[in-house]
């Protein structure tokens, strides 16, 4: 025949069905041929040729057996002796067993052992045939009586013959036939010890003693010692036939019972492995510290575990049987609709999940805080059961209304926080918009409250802070709202109130707070404090803008010394001023966050040999690519203590180009007079000089005369660590401010650096002349050079060259510009 073998697989299971055809297509050597009843099967085995079976029992139609028959009985088209097995989910294996001989099955195996199919179906035709019937060993050592044996029994088993013990033994244990025919009298080992080592290797073997008339007593014998039945010779063929086949299905009960023993046994163990596991599973549901609660699908609790019965004081007899809504606390904020819903829509739909928060009622009456988690489970055709798991959360309860309260209050004073403040701004300003209503918002700044941290500790300034919160809160009405905003600053809501009225609870807070000795142990300090008012009107449309108002209301009243109250207007000139300055801030920080700061360089000459020395960093804004120069935005930054940023900003960015122009000699930086009170300023110089591996002595750091005159010890301090190491220091402007000659001895600098209003009428005012060269003459004196700033022409320089003032700076020697337009 041409082409692969073909196998016809009979299976109504479609899943089953489906398994056996891609595993015997993958693994046997046979084209698959389907069918789903044992009636189409008939019709493909009479219309194809098919040379395997592989059936069902339990078939629509026709069932395996019959089908087996069928082909036994060579009514298709195919060779009745083709190999027919049966794949089956539901038999009795040794009944199957026997039965299937009988059907002339070939193997019969329990659908979960269907992968065994790959080792059948690839042996030879022949194996399958000769494993359809019992087999039969016939020890005899007379040649007729074995001859007769097999003629008799050939048509219902398969017979071997062996002539005397030693070969049987041999055969026997290579082939385990089912049956044993032995006879007594044998040459050398005789019958009684073969049967005697037969038994030993497997006592439950079925032995057939052939006896003469004259040993019958002796057949008795072995019958008792383990002989299964005896038959005299010479003895009739059906005679034989009836003991071999009483034989066979001896052999079927012996296994079958021993099958149904196992299976008993079987079942026992698995009944004591079930308790075992649910005891454990319950073990383990107690161990949790989860309580665990099973609801059937009306809502009744029918299991809980131990958890529940310690989280809730209910016993087990309590809790089972009543609706789960009975233990859910119900009071004015709460109720059992959430649960009820969410039960309800569990039971129906075994795929739903919540997850829900409410309070359980424990055998007290004491309300719990949990957290439950609703599961269903659908179990056939049975109503859906919920699970809930249930988690104490009354903790995390108590700590969320922590976390809440400490979200909306101060932590050291106890008062309303910044956070609260801006919501109730909002609300407030809503208000005075809608409902035509005026409020006031206070804006109270402590004065010098830095200075108590600094000399006395956090500790005294906490108590101070606590202190003032006490006083403001018991002077707050119930319409009035107080706020801590942070540091020292506090703000107060006053409702329906006029302008004038605002000012006077403000100077009566001011007062309070004077008026009043803040210390313990023995230290006692006097604090004071400045108020900014804005008015809450509805005429801005956003609520921050109030605060702003107030905010630069209050540096408005820092100007007027302690106990200031400012009032801020929309004809507010101070206030406008103020503002601008706050504006400048905001700008300069912004552009400094985004490098919008530039510097420009202008040469500075060393004069006896007209070359440039060293260039001077000018720092520019860049707006809108606009340029806007220092005097603009200078004294903003000084207003509000500032300039720091500037000077750390202009540091790090004057070392970064000195590390990418190497080319330049050496770089003169402006420092204010804030720098010196900058603790960071030091470090970050070092920090830059290293990470750019730039030289300090190409630096020159430069301050104003006043600036180093307002703290002079501060100033020889930095100056000495600067020039440490290795950087230079300049007296800028100097002249301008009200020191004598002798300050120069007390400033450690290297240069100073001549005030340029003298310089540039120099030409024209011999008090000029005078100053400039007075000026020289005590540096080169005092071992400093002397550098002069505002050389606008020729006639100028030549007036320094003649004092012999060392160095120049000017327009007319060089503007300052980029560094790209540098010619070094």
């Amino acid at each position: 025949m041409d082409g692969n073998p073909q196998l016809l697989l009979v299976n109504g299971n479609t899943e089953h069905a489906s398994i056996l055809s891609d595993f015997l297509s993958a693994n046997t050597p046979y084209e698959i041929v389907t069918a789903d009843s044992g009636s189409s099967a008939v019709v493909l085995l009479k219309q194809l040729q098919i040379d395997c079976v592989v059936s069902d029992i339990y078939l629509d139609g026709v069932d395996g057996w019959r089908l087996a028959r069928m082909v036994r009985s060579g009514v298709f088209n195919c060779d009745e002796d083709i190999p027919f097995l049966l794949v089956s989910s539901t038999w009795c294996k040794r009944i199957a067993e026997k039965t299937a001989r009988e059907f002339d099955i070939d193997h019969l195996l329990p659908f979960e052992n269907y992968p065994k199919l790959q080792e059948i179906l690839n042996q030879p035709v022949d194996t399958h045939r000769e494993q359809r019937r019992d087999r039969v060993l016939a020890i005899e050592d007379t040649e007729d009586t074995a001859l007769l044996v097999k003629r008799i029994l050939k048509q219902r088993f398969e017979v071997d013959i062996a002539p005397e013990g030693e070969s049987g033994l041999a055969l026997w244990r290579e082939k385990k036939h089912a049956i044993v025919l032995l006879d007594v009298m044998l040459p050398g080992i005789s019958g009684p010890e073969i049967m005697d080592q037969i038994l030993a290797e497997k006592p439950d073997q079925t032995i057939v003693i052939m006896t003469a008339h004259g040993s019958m007593d002796l057949a008795e014998e072995l019958v008792i010692r383990g002989a299964s039945d005896f038959i005299s010779k010479p003895f009739q063929a059906n005679q034989l036939r009836k003991v071999c086949e009483i034989a066979a299905h001896r052999e079927d009960f012996m296994i079958s019972n021993q099958q149904f023993a196992e299976t008993i046994t079987s079942l026992e163990e698995s009944q004591a492995t079930l308790k075992k596991q649910a005891k454990e599973h319950k073990d383990i549901l107690d161990s949790l510290t989860s309580s665990v609660v099973e609801l059937d699908s009306e809502g009744n609790i029918v299991f809980v575990n131990s958890t529940w019965l310690q989280m809730t004081g209910w016993t087990e007899q309590e809790s089972i049987g009543r609706p789960f809504t009975d233990v859910v606390y119900v009071d004015l904020y709460s109720s059992t609709v959430e649960i009820r819903n969410a039960i309800s829509r569990v039971a129906k739909n075994a795929s739903k999940r919540f997850r829900l928060e409410f309070k359980l009622k424990d055998k007290f009456g004491e309300a719990v805080w949990v957290e439950a988690r609703l599961t269903g489970m659908q179990s056939g055709n049975k109503p859906s059961s919920v699970f809930i798991s249930v988690d104490d959360i009354s903790a995390r309860r108590r700590a969320e209304q922590r976390l809440e309260h400490l979200a909306m209050h101060d932590t050291l004073t106890g008062l309303h926080n910044r956070y609260f403040f801006d919501n109730e701004l909002v609300r407030i300003a809503a208000q005075a918009k809608h409902k035509q209503l005026q409020y006031a918002l206070l804006y109270i700044d402590l004065n010098h409250f830095k200075a108590i941290n600094d000399t006395q500790g956090h500790q005294q300034g906490d108590m101070v802070l606590r202190r003032v919160a006490e006083q403001l809160q018991g002077r707050t009405q119930e319409t009035e709202s107080l706020f801590r905003l942070g540091g020292d600053e506090f703000a107060l809501l006053l409702s329906d109130i006029d302008a004038e009225q605002a000012k006077e609870a403000a100077r009566s807070i001011c007062q309070l707070i004077e008026t009043e000795r803040y210390g313990e142990e023995g230290k006692v300090f006097k604090v004071s404090c400045c108020v900014g008012i804005s008015l809450i009107d509805g005429s801005l449309e956003k609520p921050q803008d109030y605060l702003q108002r107030a905010d630069i209301a209050v540096y408005v009243a820092k100007r007027y010394g302690p106990g200031g109250v400012h009032l801020h207007t929309e004809q507010d000139e101070e206030s406008d001023n103020v503002r601008l300055s706050m504006q400048w801030l905001h700008t300069v920080r912004d552009a400094i966050e985004r490098d919008n700061l530039v510097l420009h360089f202008q040469p500075v000459y060393h004069i006896p040999t007209a070359e440039v020395a060293y260039y001077e960093a000018l720092v520019r804004l860049v707006i809108d690519d606009r340029l806007v120069y220092p005097g603009e935005f200078i004294q903003a930054l000084e207003r509000f203590h500032e300039v720091s940023l500037l000077d750390q900003h202009v540091v790090s960015k004057g070392i970064s180009i000195l590390a990418k122009h190497p080319e330049l000699k050496k770089l003169a930086i402006n420092l204010s007079a804030q720098a010196f009170h900058n603790e960071a300023l030091v470090p970050l110089i070092e920090q830059k000089l290293s990470e750019y591996d730039v030289p300090p002595s190409k630096i020159i750091f430069e301050l104003t005369e006043s600036a180093s005159l307002t703290n002079l010890a501060a100033t020889q301090s930095m100056v000495k660590t600067l020039a440490n190491m290795g950087c230079s220091f300049s007296i800028d402007d100097f002249g301008t401010g009200f020191s004598t000659f002798s300050y120069l001895k007390s400033l450690p600098a290297d240069t100073v650096k001549i005030d340029g209003s003298f310089v540039k009428e120099m030409k024209n005012s011999e008090n000029d002349r005078a100053l400039v060269r007075s000026i020289r003459d005590v540096a080169f004196t005092l071992g400093k050079a002397s550098v002069a700033e505002f050389v606008e022409d020729q006639e100028t320089l030549e007036l320094l060259k003649e004092f012999k003032v060392e160095y120049a700076q000017g327009y007319f020697l060089g503007k300052p510009q980029p560094i790209e337009a540098l010619d070094i």
